[in-house]
C-alpha cells in the first residue's frame, strides 16, 4: 500500500470513536487467530495502536497541502458525525464533504478551486497556503448560500440534486455558514478553556460573554457555537445551563422559548447517542467502556431530571423518558443471563457425566467474568437508570452460588476419578476467577491455597493407601 493510502486510513482510523477503535482492533485480532488475511489485519492494527498510543500525535497535527478538501474542510472538524446515527443542529456528516468538494470542484466554484490546488501546488509557505485556503473558503461559502438561498422553481431542486442525495444537500447550507463564519467560531473557541470540569456560575458568565457575537446568533449558527462549548466540559450534559441562565428560568417552556433551547435538544440527542453505542456494544459483547458509558448516561440523566423542570408529556420529556427506558431494558436483558452463563461453567457434574478430555474454554470464563464486573458496574449505576432492582438481586445470588460453588468445587479435588481431575481443575480455576471479580483479591488467594491443600493432601493419601 502506498504512503498516501495509509495516511488517508490512519486519518479516517483516527476520526473514530474510541469505541470503535477498541472494536475493530478486537475484530482484526480475533482474524489474525483465525488465520485470515494476516497482511490487512496487522496493517490496520498497527496503525491502530500508533493512534491509541498517541505515537504520531505531532505529526498528525501538522496539516498536510497535498490534500485541498481536507484544507478546505478542516473549520468543520469539531462538529463532524462519524456514525450512520441521526444527526443533530450543530453537527455535519463526514460523509457529505466529499460529495460536497467534488461539487464545488465541479461546478459551485470550479475557478476558484482550480485557482486554490495551483497555489498548493506551486507553494509550500504556510502563510500563502492559509491565504490561499481562507479564499476558497470565501467563494465556496458563496457558493453554497446561492444555491440553498429559497427561490421558488424546479431549477433550484435540480442543481441541488446534482449536489448529492438528500442528507448532503440538508448538510449544504450549514457547510457554507460554518466556512463563512470560521473567523467567529475559531475566536470562540480560542477564548474557551481546553476543559472545564464544572460548568458554574463564573464559567457561564464567561461563556455568555465569549458568544456575544451578532454572526453566532442566528438560529443556523448558534447550535455548532454549543456544541464548540459543550465540546470543552467534561459532563457535555451541562451545557443544559447556559440555556436555563438565558431562560431565567428552570421551567422547560420558557427554556425552549429562548434561542437557547437548542442546548436541551443537544443534550438530549448527545445522550441517545451514547444510549446506542452501549446498547450496540452490549449486543456484541464488548464491555471494555461500560463503566464510562454508564456514567454518562446516569450523570445525564439525573442532571437535565433535578436542573429542568420537565413534563413528562411534552417533547423533552418523552424523549428523556425514552432514553431510561430503552437503557433499562438493554441492561436487565443482559444482567437477567448472567447467572445461567455462570452456572453452565461452574454447575458440578457426577464423575460419569463428564468425559474425557472434557474442557472448558476460557474464553468463555474471561467473558462470564466480564459480565459479572458488568453487574457489578451496573449497580453503582443502577438507581437512576431505573434497575436497582434486578442488579441488587442478580448480583447477591452470584454472590452467593459463586461462593458455594468454589467451596463445593475445591472439596470434588479430594477424591473423584483421576480421568476427571484435569475438568475439575478448569471449573475451580474459574471459579476462583469469578472470586477475583465478585469478592476481590485476597478472597481468591485464599481460594487458591485451599485448592493447593485440597490437592496435597488428595496425593498424601493416595500414596498412603
Amino acid at each position: 500500500m502506498s504512503q498516501s493510502s495509509i495516511e488517508r486510513l490512519r486519518d479516517y482510523l483516527a476520526q473514530l470513536p474510541p469505541q470503535s477503535q477498541a472494536l475493530l482492533m478486537r475484530e482484526f485480532e480475533r482474524a489474525i487467530e483465525r488465520g485470515e488475511d494476516a497482511a490487512v489485519a496487522n496493517l490496520v492494527l498497527e496503525q491502530l495502536r500508533k493512534i491509541v498510543r498517541g505515537a504520531e500525535e505531532d505529526e498528525e497535527a501538522q496539516p498536510r497541502t497535498d490534500d485541498p478538501a481536507r484544507l478546505l474542510f478542516r473549520p468543520l472538524e469539531p462538529f463532524l458525525a462519524e456514525t450512520n446515527f441521526p444527526t443533530r443542529a450543530g453537527q455535519i456528516r463526514r460523509a457529505s464533504l466529499l460529495p460536497v468538494w467534488q461539487w464545488l470542484a465541479r461546478e459551485g466554484a470550479p475557478e476558484a478551486a482550480r485557482e486554490f490546488q495551483a497555489v498548493l501546488a506551486t507553494t509550500s509557505e504556510d502563510s500563502s497556503t492559509e491565504a490561499a485556503t481562507r479564499k476558497f473558503q470565501l467563494a465556496a461559502a458563496v457558493a453554497i448560500v446561492k444555491i440553498t438561498a429559497p427561490v421558488q422553481g424546479d431549477d433550484r431542486q435540480r442543481a441541488l440534486s446534482r449536489v448529492g442525495q438528500p442528507s448532503v444537500v440538508e448538510d449544504l447550507l450549514p457547510i457554507g455558514l460554518v466556512l463563512q463564519t470560521r473567523d467567529a467560531l475559531e475566536t470562540l473557541g480560542s477564548r474557551l478553556p481546553a476543559q472545564v470540569r464544572v460548568f458554574a456560575d463564573a464559567q457561564i458568565a464567561s461563556v455568555t460573554e465569549a458568544l456575544k457575537v451578532p454572526s453566532l446568533q442566528t438560529p443556523q449558527l448558534l447550535p455548532f457555537a454549543l456544541s464548540l462549548i459543550a465540546q470543552r466540559l467534561v459532563a457535555p450534559w451541562q451545557i443544559v445551563r447556559l440555556a436555563i441562565k438565558m431562560a431565567a428560568s428552570d421551567d422547560e417552556l420558557r427554556v425552549a422559548a429562548t434561542p437557547y433551547g437548542v442546548a436541551v435538544t443537544i443534550a438530549l440527542h448527545d445522550l441517545s447517542f451514547a444510549a446506542a453505542c452501549l446498547r450496540t456494544d452490549i449486543r456484541r459483547g464488548h464491555f471494555e467502556y461500560v463503566g464510562e458509558q454508564l456514567k454518562t448516561l446516569h450523570d445525564g440523566v439525573r442532571g437535565l431530571r433535578t436542573e429542568l423542570d420537565l413534563r413528562n408529556d411534552s417533547t423533552w420529556g418523552r424523549q428523556l423518558t425514552s432514553i431510561r427506558a430503552d437503557t433499562s431494558n438493554a441492561l436487565q436483558s443482559e444482567i437477567d443471563s448472567v447467572p445461567g452463563r455462570v452456572r453452565r461453567i461452574l454447575r458440578q457434574r457426577a464423575d460419569k457425566d463428564i468425559g474425557t478430555g472434557a474442557k472448558i474454554d476460557m474464553s468463555e470464563v474471561e467473558d462470564a467474568a466480564a459480565l459479572i464486573d458488568f453487574v457489578a458496574v451496573c449497580r453503582t449505576y443502577a438507581s437512576e437508570l431505573a434497575i436497582n432492582e434486578v442488579t441488587l438481586r442478580t448480583y447477591s445470588d452470584l454472590q452467593h452460588y459463586v461462593e458455594q460453588s468454589t467451596e463445593g468445587l475445591v472439596q470434588s479435588l479430594r477424591g473423584g476419578e483421576a480421568r476427571v481431575l484435569a475438568f475439575r481443575q478448569q471449573q475451580v480455576k474459574a471459579a476462583i476467577r469469578f472470586c477475583e471479580v465478585l469478592f476481590g483479591h485476597d478472597y481468591a488467594s485464599l481460594m487458591n491455597r485451599a485448592v493447593e491443600n485440597a490437592m496435597t493432601g488428595d496425593r498424601k493419601s493416595t500414596r498412603a493407601s
